[in-house]
């Protein structure tokens, strides 16, 4: 008796674990049921991919959707439109919320607003705190928990841990990987006088190359004290390479589209759309963070996905806030500079599902194969397009990268099995479920 599925995807060139090339897909009750020419088989529905690449679902792994407290930027129904719509499957979303999500019960509420609300999969980053510290190790093992996320440097929201004791004590009490934005807080306050009212040109002098040399030369000595697994968040100077290279045992490493596209030049055409911690800087940094992902120190792309109201950006710097959009735009501005030969089709999926599945322990995504979920990013590798602001699927309306052509772009958004977004079109509501993790399968949601 032939096999019979709930979807096929025929004809579609697969990057997986097996190399690059044209394999059908059976899916089966959410997971991947079958791999191969898959002859003499039904399937209640069926997708022709011909022309089409199927990527293993792109997870972007540092997004902030602003529930609760801050939903007129953002929310989790918003934010995760705009993630399937640029064919993001899975988000990890950030803890400077409002309330601050540090407890159980801040965590607990998140999941129950995004379960099935939510258009993609997700897990919520636990802010790590002073006060908090002596219970990291079970805040990281709850439901949804991707891990503990620190601020060593004021950013959005009144997270803060700067100094190295309060570092050190979180760090010897996780044991999952620990998430750090790594700028010096006590630099940043001696210098801000280096602001320059109405010039957003001077961010990048005040959030300067030493500020984050030296908070990340701090947090590596710290990690390597307490035996802690360290994830530094966008990386944004060539001068934090040598270190990170110093420390792949325990420190692993994300760089964001923009730190890799824009450089500061861009002020003068963004204005304050381009203010984002840490900055966006000079094009010899970005120059050094291609140098970086070429030789494998950058191990993950994520958006940094910061949302403000155009109306908020359009306030006189520095009351101008920091932040931008991005988890629409990952995958098309990735895919341009494939396509432009910056990096490799199979980096791209290695850095977007593969290389987090691997850092984080994530259970069932980031490769296309038999018993994973059927996560999948449907992308035209040959299509041209511009971005535009009124493609967003985001509160904000806008984007950084409004009217770049682009080479690459994300045709169909699969999560489960499940349909979320084919040819620009949102094909399912909701139906987002928890991100499970390998460390943590015997919690129950």
């Amino acid at each position: 008796m032939a096999d019979t599925f709930d979807l096929l995807l025929l004809n579609g060139t697969v990057v997986n674990q097996d190399g690059v090339g044209t394999r059908n897909i059976g899916i089966r009750s959410g997971r991947i049921a079958a791999i191969g020419a898959l002859a003499g088989v039904s399937a209640g529905e069926t997708i022709d991919c011909a022309g089409l690449h199927v990527l293993p679902g792109v997870i972007d792994t540092q997004v902030h959707f602003r529930e609760p407290g801050l939903d007129h930027k953002e929310d989790l129904e918003s934010g995760s439109r705009a993630a399937v719509l640029g064919g993001v499957t899975g988000v990890f979303e950030m803890p400077n919320t409002n309330p601050l999500t540090t407890s159980e019960a801040t965590l607990a509420d998140k999941v129950r607003r995004a379960t099935r609300r939510m258009h993609c999969d997700f897990a919520f980053w636990v802010g790590g705190t002073r006060e908090n510290a002596h219970e990291v190790a079970e805040l990281e093992r709850l439901p949804a928990a991707a891990g503990i996320k620190v601020f060593m440097g004021s950013s959005t929201g009144s997270l803060l841990v700067e100094d190295d004791e309060g570092v050190r004590a979180i760090l010897r009490n996780t044991r999952r990987r620990a998430a750090f934005h790594s700028e010096d807080e006590f630099r940043l306050r001696a210098r801000l006088d280096e602001r320059r009212p109405g010039d957003p040109t001077s961010h990048h002098v005040w959030r300067d190359v030493e500020a984050a040399v030296s908070s990340t030369s701090r947090l590596l000595r710290i990690a390597k004290e307490t035996g802690a697994r360290i994830h530094v968040l966008h990386i944004s100077t060539r001068d934090e390479l040598p270190l990170l290279a110093a420390a792949k045992d325990y420190a692993s490493a994300e760089v964001t589209p923009h730190h890799l596209t824009l450089s500061s030049d861009d002020y003068a055409r963004l204005g304050t759309l381009l203010q984002m911690n840490p900055p966006v800087r000079e094009t010899f940094h970005r120059d050094g963070l291609w140098e970086g992902l070429a030789s494998g120190i950058l191990d993950i792309l994520g958006s940094d996905h910061a949302p403000h109201t155009l109306e908020e950006k359009a306030k006189s710097y520095p009351q101008s806030p920091s932040g931008m959009t991005g988890v629409q735009t990952l995958v098309p501005v990735m895919l341009d500079h494939v396509a432009n030969g910056r990096l490799s089709l199979e980096r791209f999926v290695d850095m977007t599902s593969a290389g987090p599945a691997r850092l984080f322990g994530i259970a069932g995504k980031g490769r296309i194969a038999v018993g994973y979920d059927a996560d999948f990013t449907v992308v035209d590798l040959k299509r041209r397009e511009t971005i535009k602001n009124e493609q967003a699927g985001s509160k904000a309306g806008w984007t950084p990268h409004h009217e770049r052509k682009v080479t690459g772009w994300p045709v169909g958004t699969i999560v489960r099995g499940n349909m979320r977004m084919w040819e620009g079109e949102l094909a399912a509501a909701g139906g987002g479920q928890p991100i499970r993790f390998s460390e943590t399968l015997g919690a129950s949601a």
